[in-house]
């Protein structure tokens, strides 16, 4: 039997687990059926929204008007009102076709952030946290003004103000 399969009936395998007893190392590939006669856990085939919770799925009252948004991504033939029911994106151009929608739930779903925000290089490093800060406290910014909450957007550009500026690198190595 392949890797692929489920070892009892040839199905495509969804649980692979390797066991190690008594010194001896031996492989199981089962289907969901006869995995979840086994007792493990089976993976599930739920949307990603589903998995997430209905904070982060697409709301039905999602601003869209007709000149924003396609009505299918023209990689995959995907609506995005079948991306709002599945939360399961067909193919790598639904997100430019789907661009604007979709930073907003991902936005939601990170808690306000669009770019990965990870570990950095202990040297020089905090360069890098620093502009990502300008331009999460910039983005904030520009929301505030937007609703007219004007003391937020005062306290916001005196942050970004008070932030030491940016270094320029020299140009040698």
């Amino acid at each position: 039997m392949s890797r692929d399969s489920c070892e009892h009936c040839g199905k495509p395998a969804v649980v692979h687990d390797v066991i190690i007893k008594g010194g001896e190392r031996r492989e199981v590939h089962l289907c969901a059926e006869h995995a979840k006669a086994a007792g493990y856990a089976v993976p599930s085939a739920a949307p990603i929204a589903a998995l997430l919770g209905p904070g982060v799925a697409v709301p039905p009252s999602a601003p869209r008007s007709a000149s924003s948004l396609p009505t299918a991504c023209p990689g995959c033939g995907l609506s995005f009102n079948q991306f709002r029911q599945t939360g399961v994106l067909g193919c790598p151009q639904c997100y430019d076709a789907f661009g604007t929608p979709l930073a907003s739930l991902i936005e939601k779903a990170q808690m306000g952030g669009l770019n990965h925000v990870g570990k950095t290089p202990r040297r020089g490093g905090g360069g890098i946290d620093m502009q990502l800060l300008r331009q999460r406290l910039a983005r904030e910014l520009e929301e505030a003004v937007a609703a007219e909450q004007y003391e937020r957007a005062a306290k916001l550009r005196d942050r970004l103000l008070s932030l030491k500026p940016t270094e320029p690198r020299s140009g040698t190595v």
